[in-house]
């Protein structure tokens, strides 16, 4: 029988201690729909007990949501050993699900709380207790557990002992400040499960020493029952084990186990909590990251043509994502030819040669070329063969004190000249709602613009010239355009112009 490991995510809980980092209820509620609905992880730890109003709030209008939908006892809060005072505030917030934070190493018993074993086990069995006759089952945190089994094992093996007794679901194993490596995951997590095969661990990685991926695929070779895991790998310091690299592993690297999680949704996912969070995704992180189905190597794209010789089993379509062949001065005559059969375009052998030459001449200059560059780059190096339908032939950009910015247009659409002119909240606004007004009138639709980035560019100096990226979504996709000027506006306005021409 393949066996199902449980997948928590704490990413509402401890991946809100991302520095920086802090969700709205209304933030909460919409990621504990997605996670719990959509991308069908076992369970979501949400909050900490007695935290804020904020935190109350957020944890009542969840587990509201999650009673009525029969999903109540997939919800989790972290609570403490304080007599029975979070499990009154998990009642009157209507969470059932209790994490109960323990010590699991001698010293932070000894130096935090200053009790001894017997004292905190009492303790734990009051507050379990208590629990328990307010209709509030428990898992109980085993803190700083990893550095327990380092430095005081005889503790750990007599708290579970204890613990072994007691009316509990899940014992949560956390590497509470990073310090394992795989070996010593598969040391410590088999001592334990071989003395204790009736009860249910969980392991809670962290990425102190970016082996939390590992240690999770090492605790699922030994026998764990379940992982806790964030989105984005968000959580103190380094992070968590990240949810999406696991999810991978597991599927790809250990054959016999079964995750319920929908792949499809890890990327949708990823991007949400980055835009809720305001940390971006690294281009390069495995499986969510912008560039990691982008081949760059020309041979890579050769190989790719000729029976997918550089594919491996991330295929992005997993992911409900897309290969891509970047451009720059790896690039061969295979990626090119890639991004021009997306485009639909053809070119003869001498052509080719020709766009590539000039793409290796801008990769030397440290320039990024993307697919929608292509069409610019075959009108510069070809002549004419790319007509530019659309021209903005000026511009008037004003911006006074008390007073709304305003623009003044002139563009040709197919050879016609227009001109126009609208105020806005900034110069770029004013020109946008003046290019409106023109094609409007024309009836003529133009795309939503959904993300807006300025930047100087890679290797340059703060005097250098600004490039402005902005994407676009038509009904038919979604693109981004770029256009570099030393004023911003302007660099906006040039990424406009390629935008409309592409149309």
């Amino acid at each position: 029988m393949r066996k199902t490991i449980e997948i928590m995510d704490t990413t509402l809980r401890d991946g809100e201690q991302t520095s920086g980092v802090s969700f709205t209820y209304l933030e909460k509620l919409t990621l504990a729909k997605l996670l719990l609905l959509e991308l069908n992880v076992d369970r979501i730890e949400i909050a900490s007990a007695r935290v804020s109003e904020g935190e109350f709030k957020a944890v009542k209008n969840i587990t509201s949501w999650a009673t009525v939908h029969g999903l109540i006892d997939r919800i989790e809060v972290l609570t403490f050993v304080d007599n029975g005072i979070s499990i009154n505030w998990m009642k009157q917030a209507g969470a059932k699900v209790q994490n109960l934070l323990t010590k699991g190493s001698l010293n932070h018993l000894k130096f935090q709380l200053k009790q001894t074993p017997k004292e905190h086990f009492k303790n734990i069995a009051n507050t379990i207790d208590k629990a328990e006759n307010n209709g509030v089952s428990t898992n109980i945190y085993l803190e700083d557990w990893s550095n327990g089994m380092q430095s005081s094992e005889d503790y750990v093996f007599e708290y579970l002992d204890f613990l072994a007794t007691q009316p509990i679901k899940r014992v949560l194993l956390p590497d509470t400040l990073g310090i394992l490596t795989p070996e010593k995951t598969a040391l410590y997590l088999n001592k334990i499960l071989n003395r204790y095969p009736n009860i249910h661990f969980d392991f809670h990685g962290h990425n102190d020493y970016d082996l939390s991926v590992a240690n999770a695929l090492e605790a699922v070779k030994s026998g764990i029952n379940g992982l806790h895991l964030t989105v984005n790998g968000m959580g103190e310091r380094a992070g968590n084990a990240p949810l999406a690299s696991v999810v991978a592993v597991i599927n790809d690297f250990i054959p016999g186990t079964n995750i319920n999680i929908n792949e499809n949704v890890l990327h949708q996912v990823s991007k949400l909590v980055a835009t809720f969070t305001g940390f971006r995704i690294p281009e390069n992180k495995p499986v969510v990251g912008d560039n990691v189905f982008t081949q760059t190597a020309g041979i890579h794209a050769d190989g790719d043509h000729k029976k997918n010789l550089y594919f491996n089993e991330l295929l992005p379509e997993r992911f409900g994502r897309k290969r891509k062949y970047a451009l720059g001065k790896t690039s061969g005559r295979a990626n090119i030819q890639k991004n021009l059969q997306h485009l639909g375009l053809t070119l003869s052998n001498d052509e080719l040669k020709k766009v590539t030459s000039r793409i290796i001449e801008l990769g030397d200059k440290k320039e990024k070329v993307t697919a929608e560059d292509l069409p610019f780059i075959i009108s510069d190096v070809l002549g004419n063969n790319i007509p530019d339908k659309v021209k903005i032939q000026s511009y008037v950009l004003t911006h006074s004190k008390g007073l709304n910015p305003t623009t003044s247009i002139s563009i040709q659409i197919g050879g016609k000249n227009f001109e126009e002119n609208a105020s806005g909240d900034g110069q770029y606004d004013a020109f946008w709602n003046a290019l409106h007004k023109i094609y409007a009138k024309q009836k003529l639709n133009l795309p939503k613009l959904i993300d807006y980035a300025v930047r100087i560019p890679p290797g340059s100096n703060s005097d250098a010239l600004c490039e402005t990226t902005i994407t676009w979504k038509s009904k038919k996709n979604e693109f981004k355009t770029r256009g570099l000027d030393s004023d911003q506006t302007v660099s906006a306005i040039k990424a406009t112009e390629k935008m409309l021409n592409i149309l």
